[in-house]
């Protein structure tokens, strides 16, 4: 049976899998005595939880993250989750397909918006 504390831990484990490293250690360092509960339950529920089960791989997940959050207009989390479907191996044209998609679903506002956010990820990747 999963504890809480096992779910935690694997989701530390998935989400630095995904998000890297350096996301994690800043999300988590910078928590305080009031945000930190939310790191637990998003490490928890989110990455130890969801993230865990075996019916979709990364990939796919990260498929559909990506267009959820460009539904939802929270360019912030798509900058994180262009990353994550990057290490999850989508290619950069597999997220443009993505994006070209929510632009039919969601509106070619935020598709524009979410093109922008994924090409200054992407340019980032290539000066590292």
């Amino acid at each position: 049976m999963d504890t809480t504390e096992s779910r935690i831990e694997t989701g530390r484990r998935i989400r630095t899998e995904v998000l890297g490293a350096e996301h994690v250690a800043r999300s988590v360092g910078t928590a305080d005595e009031f945000s930190m509960p939310m790191q637990e339950l998003v490490m928890e529920y989110c990455w130890g939880e969801v993230w865990a089960r075996p019916g979709l791989d990364r990939r796919s997940r990260s498929l559909l993250n990506l267009g959820m959050l460009v539904a939802l207009g929270k360019t912030h989390e798509l900058a994180v989750h262009v990353r994550g479907a990057l290490n999850n191996g989508l290619s950069p044209e597999e997220i443009r397909e993505a994006l070209m998609q929510t632009a039919i679903y969601c509106g070619v506002p935020a598709a524009l918006e979410a093109f922008r956010v994924a090409k200054s990820v992407l340019d980032e990747r290539k000066t590292q």
